[in-house]
């Protein structure tokens, strides 16, 4: 059954190795332009889960049997029975462990067996990027001091160490902008020596997810490198295909269903409309697509809900983001925290009037007031599907455990939409 599983049509395939995969945001934009992978590594159980239940879902699409992922969105089979039918669970694509010294070469073994269950030759190409909380600008605020020791910084030395393991023709190593200034530009330069060291030349350019059919204003370094040799010469960093964006945010929430706080909608037929334009162009919904999942809501106390209103009120009103201090001086009643001097901006209302939304972060997991949905009548922040929406998922993407979990997920993710552009170009130059 599971050469069944993994075969593919004929054609060109990338043989793909994905390193800190996440939930697979970046990957399913190589799935997307028919990539052949043969691993996905990730730390997170419940990532790991994700990774299984998406892998499911393209192992079914190949093989016209779709109809077996949408039981499971329905709850009408369990998660096992999925993995079982679809070759998941006798599959070792996805591999739940941390990368490090204790687990590089147990890794290795693994890909390598997989290459060879795959009838592959060789690994083509390494995607993924390693954690970023200690090369963001946000995170290194966050943690102070204890930054500069943070085993996270030291992480790339594995992505390095796999590409001589494995000598692929090309990689894709993704961050966020603050990676360049980490350390003043230490760490980066440590990056740049050591993928040089390797045998590999390298290049970044730094993409707005705007521009690539994304509503949400989110900056990624792309660094794309390959092997340094005599076919050097025919490779150049590419140019990734920009699409033009004629729509507002409110195009990503308008046929979702009304809701409130604390609440869960999930089933068939409750989407209140058909997919518009916007869903439609960018897969994340189709017109015969008619099952919703994981629209759920945090909960929010009163006073909270008050200052929702507040700040809706003030971007709705006066196209102003609401201001703590400000808050504190009028209606103190609201207002909990002792600083008000900080972190004035701590409340966010997502814009639907404008052509993208601020970024997406994994510290929504533990925090919705960033994310207040624009809607007055509804008082709440964004619901899970909202989030991934706004990353550009499709609604058919399952995330899998607890709700604090999909947040961080969607948040760490790189959008998928984005993804599929590089992926397009990737492909090309193999």
């Amino acid at each position: 059954m599971q050469k069944n599983i993994i075969t593919k049509k004929s054609g060109v395939h990338v043989v793909v190795l994905d390193l800190f995969s996440g939930a697979g945001g970046l990957s399913e934009g190589f799935f997307r332009a028919g990539a052949t992978f043969i691993g996905h590594v990730e730390a997170d159980k419940h990532a790991c889960d994700t990774l299984r239940t998406r892998t499911a879902y393209w192992n079914l699409k190949q093989n016209n049997k779709l109809e077996s992922y949408y039981q499971y969105l329905l709850k009408e089979i369990s998660r096992d029975e999925l993995w079982e039918m679809s070759g998941v669970s006798v599959s070792k694509d996805v591999i739940h462990t941390e990368i490090g010294d204790n687990t590089f070469d147990s890794i290795t073994e693994t890909v390598k067996a997989n290459l060879k269950n795959k009838n592959a030759k060789k690994v083509d190409l390494i995607i993924g990027g390693p954690p970023c909380q200690a090369y963001s600008i946000v995170g290194r605020a966050r943690m102070k001091e204890s930054v500069a020791c943070d085993p996270r910084n030291y992480l790339y030395k594995y992505y390095v160490r796999f590409l001589e393991e494995f000598q692929p023709k090309m990689f894709v190593f993704e961050n966020v902008p603050g990676i360049l200034s980490a350390a003043n530009g230490q760490h980066f330069q440590d990056i740049k020596d050591a993928i040089d060291k390797a045998g590999y030349h390298m290049e970044l350019q730094e993409l707005t997810a705007s521009d690539y059919g994304v509503l949400q204003d989110r900056k990624r370094i792309i660094i794309i490198g390959w092997k340094k040799n005599k076919r050097q010469k025919y490779y150049k960093y590419p140019e990734f295909e920009k699409i033009e964006n004629k729509y507002l945010v409110k195009d990503v929430l308008e046929d979702l269903p009304e809701t409130k706080p604390d609440n869960m909608i999930e089933g068939k037929g409750l989407y209140k409309s058909k997919p518009g334009s916007y869903l439609i162009e960018v897969n994340i919904r189709d017109e015969n697509f008619n099952i919703l999942t994981q629209h759920e809501t945090r909960m929010h106390n009163e006073r909270d809900l008050e200052i929702y209103k507040e700040a809706i009120t003030a971007w709705n009103k006066d196209k102003k983001r609401l201001c703590y201090k400000e808050l504190a001086q009028r209606r103190p009643e609201l207002c909990t925290h002792k600083n008000k001097t900080s972190f004035t901006n701590r409340f966010n209302v997502i814009k639907a009037d404008q052509p993208a939304s601020h970024t997406i972060l994994a510290h929504m997991a533990m925090d919705g007031h960033y994310y207040i949905h624009p809607d007055i009548k509804q008082l709440r922040s964004l619901s899970v599907r909202e989030a991934a929406r706004l990353q550009s998922f499709p609604d058919d993407f399952y995330f899998e455990g607890p709700r604090s979990s999909q947040f961080r997920q969607i948040g760490n993710a790189v959008p998928p939409k984005m993804a599929e552009q590089i992926a397009k170009k990737i492909k090309e130059i193999l």
